[in-house]
C-alpha cells in the first residue's frame, strides 16, 4: 500500500510541476485593414502597350501570431476600378470597357475576394503567400511574396501579386481564346501592388 501511495504521490508531483512549466498557447490578433490608408495599384499590359490605375478595398484583416503572419481575408470593391494614365472622355471609356462584360463584368460581379490559405516564412520579415482568389464567381490558388512588419498596434503589409485573368474568364484580347488578334492582343496577366495598413482590435475599456 505504501508503494502504491508513494507512486501516486510522485506522479501527482510531476503533474503539477509539468502544468506549471506549460507554456500558454499563443493567441492570434486579429488586425482590421484601414481601406484608407491602404492602396492597391494596377497593370495591364498589351503588344503597343499598357495602362495602369487603382482599385479600392472594401474591407480586410489581417492574422498574426506572435508578431508572425498566418492568414488574412479581403474584399475588392470592383466597381471602384479606376485609370490613372488616361484623362478626360478616354479614361471614361477604359474604365467603363474594364467594368463591362467583356471584362470584370462589375454589375453582375460587384466584388472579389482574397483568402490567405497558408503562410511560409521566409528572412527579413518576408513570407511566400498562398490564397484562392476569387473573381467573377471563378477561384484559384494564388501565390505571391510579402513583407510584413509590426510597429506597435499596427502592421504594415506589402505584396506584388501576378494574376492570369484567362484563369477567371477574362477574355477579351487574349489569345488563350481568340486567334489571329495580332498587336490587338492583350497580355493576360495584369500585375497588383499592394500596400496595407491594419490596426489591432481596441483594446476593451477597464471595468469601473
Amino acid at each position: 500500500m505504501k508503494k502504491i501511495s508513494l507512486n501516486a504521490l510522485v506522479l501527482t508531483v510531476l503533474a503539477v510541476v509539468a502544468s506549471a512549466f506549460t507554456l500558454p498557447e499563443k493567441e492570434a490578433v486579429t488586425y482590421t485593414v484601414d481601406v484608407q490608408q491602404s492602396e492597391v495599384t494596377w497593370k495591364g499590359e498589351k503588344v503597343t502597350g499598357n495602362h495602369v490605375g487603382t482599385i479600392q478595398l472594401q474591407q480586410g484583416s489581417l492574422a498574426l501570431e506572435d508578431g508572425k503572419l498566418i492568414g488574412g481575408n479581403f474584399t475588392i470593391d470592383m466597381s471602384t476600378l479606376s485609370n490613372t494614365d488616361l484623362e478626360g472622355e478616354q479614361k471614361g471609356k477604359l474604365e467603363g470597357h474594364l467594368k463591362s462584360d467583356d471584362f470584370f463584368g462589375v454589375a453582375t460581379h460587384p466584388t472579389a475576394t482574397l483568402t490567405i490559405t497558408k503562410v511560409k516564412p521566409q528572412a527579413n520579415n518576408t513570407y511566400q503567400v498562398t490564397g484562392k482568389l476569387t473573381i467573377k464567381d471563378k477561384t484559384n490558388q494564388i501565390q505571391f511574396p510579402a513583407t510584413v512588419t509590426t510597429e506597435g498596434s499596427q502592421v504594415t503589409a506589402n505584396a506584388s501579386i501576378a494574376v492570369d485573368r484567362s484563369e477567371y474568364d477574362v477574355r477579351y484580347g487574349s489569345d488563350s481564346f481568340f486567334d489571329n488578334l495580332g498587336d490587338k492582343v492583350i497580355y493576360d496577366d495584369f500585375h497588383l501592388e499592394v500596400s496595407l495598413v491594419a490596426n489591432a482590435p481596441m483594446m476593451e475599456k477597464a471595468m469601473k
